[in-house]
């Protein structure tokens, strides 16, 4: 009979090694096999968020990592969620729910106080962390865990909740992933390893090397070498898979967008391609949402940062940002402002979604996120914002252009809509559509419905494709990472970790390189 609560903390050289894909490939390839999987991330910090069915807002990684094992998302699988409003300080989200804005300095244990931390400082989420990990462990089979950044961040070790703090509380396993396509990867297993502590490197069972392109033999001298220095073998090498389609925590990159570029790409069905602007905003959230138009043959979607860049879109979107105030300035400052007044004027399609819908409006009062009072927006469409302290987390669903839709909303502003025609919960004015709702796109018949109205105002002769399905796209999306994991990976070595635990007695790394 298998033992419950197996666990792993697949951790990483860098930021974008790969944990997030090794964690989903893991999640799929054991579900695969009638494992009960679950995945967990201590703390995430991500603009790219989700919100769960019973309300709790949690990194968007740890969704899509929920939707690879088949199990509903929970707030059990990312207790602690940093949300940036700046450089220096961010939103700390606990057990799915705003409790205060900390300073880095803070967070990390300076002793500046924050709502629902004690003394607002990082360590003292450790129990927090140690106690979802734990329920998740009793309910299921197999619990694969995900670091953040580097195991080996020495001035953050004394605090670190998520990686070899959350491995020794928890005694897990480790599997360090590296990103060998940037170069480096052997220096960066070593060092990550000489770094640590003798008790964290006894944890540290092996490597994974992502994102290999050429003849795995060329490789195998210098995995062996790093066996002899190390003590540790490395537990496959994943070959570099072009267009993955995964929610990744923040940047530019969309990932289904890259799918469509770097894939034979079905030919549009109608005679004309429909081009999308998204405005690059300052602190852009949940950028995924225009992964659904991407995956449409014929759509092109690229994000944007000038106004000349607007000139041949055909929908231009404004997408969601944890600073309204401040995109709205940065709009006016590069010119895209009036750009974008010039294209409601001229009859041409704009869609704002979240706090792009609400500096589209008439005027937005912030006294919580920028604090900046009363600014006027961009007058687009009649809608007054003022900004609550209680954040809306929602799944709300309904009905938009004859189709059904679902989606997700996380904002602090409150919109008073006082006219245009209805859409979703905001309205639409002409070609100018906004809404709180993330993920509506999602929605295929929705989708469709919208992208032909818009290729109508935009005079192109453009088809939606009558068949596209984003789930089912998702879906292959996923068992493609299952399929890197179950082809490319020592699963047996994988399994023996999850199931026994930690490794004992491996040999430590001498300080420095060798001679």
């Amino acid at each position: 009979m298998r033992r419950r609560g197996g666990g792993l903390l697949v951790a990483g050289t860098t930021s974008d090694a790969g944990k997030s894909v090794v964690t989903a490939g893991i999640c799929r390839w054991l579900v695969r096999q009638g494992v009960k999987v679950a995945p967990f991330k201590g703390q995430n910090m991500s603009l790219n968020s989700f919100v769960t069915r019973e309300g709790a807002e949690i990194g968007r990684a740890q969704a899509m990592q929920a939707q690879a094992a088949r199990v509903e998302p929970s707030a059990l699988m990312n207790p602690v969620l940093l949300k940036p409003g700046s450089d220096r300080s961010s939103q700390v989200v606990l057990l799915g729910k705003p409790v205060g804005e900390l300073s880095a300095r803070g967070f990390f244990g300076a002793g500046e106080a924050g709502a629902g931390l004690r003394g607002g400082r990082q360590e003292s989420l450790l129990g927090t962390v140690v106690d979802c990990l734990q329920e998740l462990r009793r309910t299921y089979d197999a619990v694969i865990c995900e670091g953040a950044g580097s195991p080996a961040e020495i001035n953050l070790r004394r605090t670190d909740i998520v990686n070899m703090g959350i491995a020794r509380a928890a005694h897990l396993p480790v599997v360090v992933v590296g990103d060998i396509d940037r170069g480096g990867v052997f220096a960066s297993f070593f060092g990550t390893t000489a770094l640590l502590g003798p008790e964290d490197q006894s944890l540290l069972a092996g490597y994974l090397v992502n994102k290999f392109r050429g003849d795995v033999s060329l490789l195998e001298p210098g995995l062996e070498m790093l066996r002899g220095l190390t003590g540790r073998q490395t537990l496959g090498v994943l070959p570099y898979a072009h267009g993955l389609g995964i929610d990744e925590e923040d940047g530019l990159r969309v990932s289904l967008r890259g799918a469509v570029r770097e894939s034979v790409v079905a030919p549009p069905v109608g005679e004309d391609v429909l081009r999308v602007a998204v405005c690059a905003v300052p602190l852009m959230s949940n950028f995924t949402d225009v992964d659904a138009l991407a995956a449409e043959p014929g759509v092109v979607v690229r994000f944007v940062d000038r106004p000349e860049e607007l000139a041949d879109a055909d929908l231009v979107i404004v997408p969601g940002t944890r600073g309204t105030v401040r995109a709205l300035a940065w709009l006016r400052e590069r010119g895209l402002a009036d750009a974008l007044v010039r294209r409601a004027a001229e009859g041409r399609p704009v869609l704002g979604v979240c706090g792009g819908f609400q500096l589209l409006g008439e005027r937005i009062e912030d006294d919580v996120e920028s604090r900046a009072g009363v600014v006027e927006g961009l007058g687009l469409l009649p809608v007054r914002v003022r900004f609550d302290r209680e954040k809306t987390l929602e799944r709300p669903t309904g009905e938009a252009l004859g189709e059904r839709v679902e989606g997700y909303e996380i904002h602090h502003g409150v919109a008073e809509v006082s006219g245009g025609e209805p859409f979703l919960d905001g309205c639409r004015v002409g070609p100018v559509w906004g809404t709180h709702w993330h993920g509506s796109l999602e929605s295929d018949g929705f989708r469709r419905a919208f992208l032909r109205r818009v290729a109508a105002d935009a005079g192109r002769r453009f088809v939606p494709a009558p068949d596209t399905s984003f789930g089912a796209l998702r879906e292959e999306q996923l068992d493609r990472l299952g399929d890197l994991i179950e082809e490319h990976a020592d699963t047996d070595a994988l399994w023996r970790l999850i199931e026994s635990g930690a490794p004992a007695g491996l040999p430590f790394v001498p300080p420095g390189a060798p001679s």
